[in-house]
């Protein structure tokens, strides 16, 4: 009987994590370059059952294997490209293939596949709430709204005599493994892992941004399924609770 108030608790929490990560994809669909989490569960502390006699407790008979809870194990991060929208702004960049842009955070280097950048007072190109955006030579500045880019993410600017300068390129950078990185906010990752250069081998569109990779009718059927499992876990709790109420009272006495 106490089995099932395990059984049925460490579902509750699990579908309650699970409707977490679920409705924080969901809040960030319009979030450029965001990438959709999808929450895994286990059991926890197998166990092996045994049968005995009541008085003689030798010859134990093996009956299975069970487990009394079950736990979120781990979010895993969907690296799926996403779709791309062309927005017109002359700020907006998207990656066309593998690869991050770097951002200067107060805790060291951040890497982004959000390129909807604005600049500040001094005209540095930044990830709003987040910091510069760096170039292959540092921050990128930008002291003229009529400027081009090309596919390698170098940004020209027109000066007085009409000449094109180098303002920057935007910095590119990639890594063999994604499952060390660590997802922060505003759609940054950190790594513990040294990134490499990409320059040249990921392309760098314009103007346009790469939409998020959530699925909306994907997510919705997995809030709805996520939400029935766990009502069902509550009514089924509720009269265990009953049941265990009735043999302290009314059994009890008998």
């Amino acid at each position: 009987m106490y089995q099932g108030f395990y059984t049925l608790t460490s579902g509750m929490l699990t579908q309650s994590r699970n409707l977490n990560v679920i409705s924080n994809n969901m809040v960030n669909i319009q979030t450029a370059g965001y990438k959709r989490d999808k929450m895994t569960s286990s059991t926890f502390e197998e166990e092996m059952l045994y049968r005995t006699g009541r008085h003689n407790k030798e010859n134990q008979t093996e009956m299975g294997i069970t487990s009394k809870i079950r736990t979120a194990q781990e979010t895993h991060v969907n690296y799926e490209q996403g779709s791309f929208e062309e927005t017109g702004g002359i700020y907006d960049f998207a990656l066309t293939g593998n690869g991050f842009f770097c951002v200067d955070t107060p805790n060291g280097v951040g890497y982004t596949r959000n390129g909807s950048f604005q600049v500040d007072n001094e005209g540095y190109l930044l990830l709003n709430g987040v910091g510069r955006v760096q170039g292959t030579g540092g921050p990128i500045q930008i002291d003229n709204e009529n400027f081009s880019v090309d596919s390698t993410g170098t940004i020209w600017v027109p000066d007085e005599d009409g000449d094109l300068r180098e303002a920057g390129t935007l910095r590119i950078v990639d890594f063999e493994n994604y499952e060390q990185l660590h997802k922060e906010d505003y759609g940054t990752f950190s790594s513990t892992e040294a990134p490499r250069d990409v320059q040249g081998e990921t392309g760098v569109l314009w103007q346009v941004l790469e939409k998020s990779n959530v699925d909306m009718v994907e997510e919705m059927t997995s809030m709805m399924t996520s939400q029935r499992a766990l009502q069902s876990a509550a009514q089924v709790l509720k009269m265990y609770d009953q049941v265990m109420s009735k043999s302290a009272t009314d059994v009890g006495r008998l």
